[in-house]
């Protein structure tokens, strides 16, 4: 599929039909997906892939028994690893090898400010690890999409439940989101119908000062 249709066509879907995913498919998904950029190319992301009756069903006991989280095919629990350092090594030498950094000395001053940001109080690490966590939801939504499967994010959930039901460190591992995943029924709501609105971009664009209370329309140079 091309961009601009995976982008335009994708819905966030609630119903999917009683198909199953194959490892193929999910792995070309999930390699597509983890091509998203990360701060320092960190990827801070783990995915927890749930296709047992039983797993999705403690996952939407978590999520407030929203009902598509066993309907589909996949559930996935997105993760953010909170801990900057946790693939720096591996990370700036994958850099120094291929020429990104010049040498040694700037690799060793790279990590020392991930260390720092080691340092952060929580709520920042927090923060930088959804940033970045939030860009491969994102891509792997479209990358699912040009696959022929549907998703549906979810951001509804018991962070706490999530992390009990699953024996999952909270002190290391944020839950971002949630995704549900699968071929989608044929009758759909979400693809028979017209596209929800969507904001118009000369609305939401803003050249050289944000003024919300105002379109800000582009307009051409001077001659």
């Amino acid at each position: 599929m091309e961009f601009t249709a995976v982008a335009t066509t994708r819905r966030s879907v609630h119903d999917y039909a009683d198909e199953s995913l194959d490892d193929e498919t999910l792995q070309t998904i999930f390699e597509n997906a983890v091509q998203a950029p990360s701060s320092y190319n960190l990827q801070p992301w783990e995915f927890v892939v749930l296709r047992e009756d039983e797993t999705q069903q403690a996952l939407r006991e978590a999520a407030y028994d929203q009902e598509h989280v066993t309907g589909a095919a996949a559930s996935v629990i997105v993760l953010g690893n909170k801990d900057p350092e946790a693939h720096a090594e591996t990370v700036t030498g994958d850099m120094l090898g291929k020429g990104y950094l010049p040498n040694e000395e700037v690799r060793d001053g790279i990590l020392e400010n991930i260390a720092g940001m080691a340092d952060l109080p929580e709520q920042e690490r927090r923060v930088w690890t959804v940033r970045s966590t939030s860009l491969v939801a994102m891509s792997l939504m479209y990358a699912a999409w040009d696959e022929g499967v549907a998703t549906c994010p979810i951001g509804g959930f018991d962070t706490d439940a999530v992390l009990d039901a699953f024996d999952i460190d909270g002190e290391q591992y944020e839950p971002v989101m949630l995704l549900t995943m699968g071929i989608p029924a044929e009758d759909a709501d979400e693809l028979q119908a017209e596209r929800k609105y969507r904001r118009p971009v000369d609305e939401v664009v803003h050249f050289e000062e944000f003024a919300p209370e105002r379109a800000v329309t582009a307009t051409p140079a001077d001659d």
